[in-house]
């Protein structure tokens, strides 16, 4: 082989070059048709998240409404149980009054009405988690008791409650009204 035919290093990698990019020209670039077509399944595909987005905006918006319907009447019918519950008392009370007013009316009768009406108020609350606190006797407490005053006492021992001048009360364990206490000095 001569000289004259044979490619040179520099023709060589510059045909090598060619058939490359003729290559990559060749399965890099796509036709009209299917670029047509890549842009309407991206376009069918956007209109589905969009469509998805304002569904989950939808859903979002009823579901807040909901709830704050929902919270609105749980504020505004929270009551009515216990509400209904002082209503036999509301009638007792009336009862009561209504026996006190007579000519003929008999106090033994008007004081058992209250004490029952009474007992029936402390049963209710009772539901609800209301006790009352009756400290007569019991060690002085701070936390629970509210000190009215001191009296000397020689049948108690000193810091100890002798006697209760209002009673307090507790809801579900946690204390509303401390008791109005006198205590032992």
């Amino acid at each position: 082989m001569s000289q004259e035919n044979k490619p040179t290093m520099e023709e060589s990698a510059a045909n090598q070059a060619e058939a490359t990019e003729q290559a990559a020209q060749n399965t890099a670039q796509p036709t009209d048709a299917d670029l047509a077509a890549q842009l309407v399944a991206a376009q069918k595909q956007a209109e589905a998240h969009w469509d998805e987005l304002l569904r989950a905006r939808a859903d979002l918006e009823n579901m807040r409404r909901r709830h704050s319907r929902d919270l609105e009447n749980a504020h505004k019918h929270a009551l009515d149980k216990f509400v209904t519950e002082l209503l036999p008392i509301c009638d007792s009370l009336e009862l009561g009054i209504n026996a006190a007013q007579e000519n003929d009316a008999n106090t033994d009768k008007v004081r058992e009405g209250m004490d029952m009406t009474l007992k029936l108020l402390l049963s209710t609350i009772a539901k609800f988690g209301l006790e009352p606190v009756n400290p007569e006797g019991d060690v002085f407490d701070p936390e629970s008791h509210q000190a009215v005053a001191m009296q000397p006492s020689e049948q108690a021992a000193s810091n100890t409650v002798i006697s209760v001048m209002q009673k307090g009360y507790r809801f579900n364990g946690r204390l509303l009204r401390p008791a109005m206490v006198v205590v032992a000095q």
